[in-house]
């Protein structure tokens, strides 16, 4: 039961992120579906194929291609082309980013566990199903992935899946600290810059790159 909790609010989210990222990219309405949907399950489908769970999983999930629907046509409807202006937007989405990214990276780790799969494939499970549909959503909208950036994004779901596998799942309220553990964490990652260090450029690297 408390996967299917998580899988309802990781849907919302991201459909929700992936809707207004169609607005923003001023797409008509198959592109809002077309983003908002594979937000949503983008990144289960993903799982489903390398795990070797069946394809009836995701077509089974009727309720939650229902609840997308009307959420990516709410979206549409709505007059949001001054949104993406205002004071706190950028705060605003990465909120609802990470509410989806902490919410699908809890369910499929679960979704993985429930099926007795190694660690090593819950935390892979918990990776796909957090950042895959973003990552095909961006790209779509041709647009720089935010699990290629540096600021920690995929590494929370890898935390995820790591603290899940080797964790009693039976407690439900362990999975709701987690969960707002992980969308803290996410949000301070934004706010104070967290980021993975990159590799410095040595000069020798940077005349190669001047000489091409």
């Amino acid at each position: 039961m408390s996967w299917e909790i998580f899988n309802i609010i990781g849907t919302i989210a991201f459909a929700l992120s992936g809707a207004i990222i169609a607005s923003e990219e001023d797409y008509d309405l198959i592109g809002y579906y077309a983003l908002g949907f594979i937000t949503a399950f983008g990144g289960g489908a993903l799982r489903n194929l390398l795990i070797g769970a069946p394809g009836t999983t995701l077509w089974s999930q009727g309720t939650l291609f229902l609840i997308s629907f009307l959420i990516i046509t709410l979206i549409y409807v709505l007059p949001l082309q001054n949104l993406t202006k205002r004071k706190h937007w950028e705060l605003t989405f990465g909120l609802l980013d990470a509410i989806g990214l902490a919410a699908f990276a809890i369910q499929g780790a679960l979704f993985a566990k429930e099926l007795n799969l190694p660690s090593s494939a819950i935390i892979t499970s918990a990776l796909l199903t957090g950042v895959g549909g973003g990552i095909i959503r961006d790209a779509l909208a041709k647009r720089q992935p935010f699990v290629f950036k540096y600021d920690l994004y995929a590494f929370w779901t890898i935390m995820t899946g790591i603290i899940i596998s080797f964790r009693d799942t039976t407690n439900k309220w362990e999975l709701y600290i987690l969960f707002i553990l992980i969308v803290s964490l996410r949000m301070f990652s934004l706010k104070y810059g967290w980021h993975i260090p990159r590799p410095k450029k040595t000069s020798n690297t940077l005349n190669t790159n001047s000489r091409t």
